[in-house]
């Protein structure tokens, strides 16, 4: 279920002034429920983002550290999931990016806070986002007479092999929803991710520095 990855996924920190206009954050005195309104706009044409503009991206993580304040032992609260859909987003951000012996995953870079942090003032996300987790509950509860977070970890990952595919909702439209859901949902995990600390630190990136020389491509590797 990992979407880790190195590859191109530094082209997607980069937010110079080619961007589009329409990605800009609006400007100051327009209030915080304002802006999280206005950023389910796209990412910039040719990002790698999938969901929303790496400026946008940046303004949600400092809310979330705003939120959750200096202390070590501070806890964000959810703004717009419950407690059980709250715990069952964090399953699911691990699933999709969890950590490893490189680094944090999706929820040490704080993808859930910065999934409901935004979806709280989206009406858009809230019925995707909101209504896919409803989805999640009522199948397995179909399927196994449990909500998803009560299922056995076998359970869980046949649910998540059947969501993740856009395949699968061909062969059974029933599946349509969940599958619907879960690729916004693994969209915005990658963005939360590699716009946080801990995911820029994961990709190596480096800013935009000078370099004496390019070394260029490394050299595929034969085919024994």
């Amino acid at each position: 279920m990992s979407e880790k990855s190195s590859g191109s996924s530094g082209d997607k920190l980069r937010s110079d002034s080619s961007r589009e206009s329409g990605s800009r954050l609006p400007s100051a005195g327009i209030s915080r429920r304002d802006i999280l309104r206005t950023l389910a706009i796209g990412a910039a044409g040719g990002s790698v983002l999938q969901v929303i503009p790496a400026e946008a991206a940046e303004y949600i993580h400092q809310l979330v550290r705003t939120e959750k304040g200096t202390a070590a032992s501070a806890k964000y609260t959810p703004k717009y999931f419950s407690a059980q859909q709250y715990a069952t987003l964090i399953f699911l951000c691990d699933a999709i990016i969890p950590k490893d012996d490189h680094s944090g995953g999706a929820v040490e870079g704080g993808a859930p806070e910065f999934i409901d942090l935004l979806t709280s003032e989206n009406e858009k996300f809230q019925l995707r986002l909101g209504g896919g987790l409803f989805w999640l509950d009522g199948f397995t509860s179909d399927r196994y007479g449990k909500v998803f977070l009560e299922c056995a970890p076998q359970q869980q990952k046949e649910v998540m092999d059947l969501i993740a595919y856009r395949k699968n909702a061909i062969k059974d439209p029933t599946l349509s929803q969940g599958v619907a859901f879960f690729a916004l949902l693994r969209n915005m995990t990658c963005d939360a991710f590699y716009t946080s600390k801990i995911g820029i630190a994961d990709l190596q990136y480096i800013g935009n520095t000078s370099l004496r020389e390019f070394p260029g491509c490394p050299a595929l590797p034969h085919e024994s």
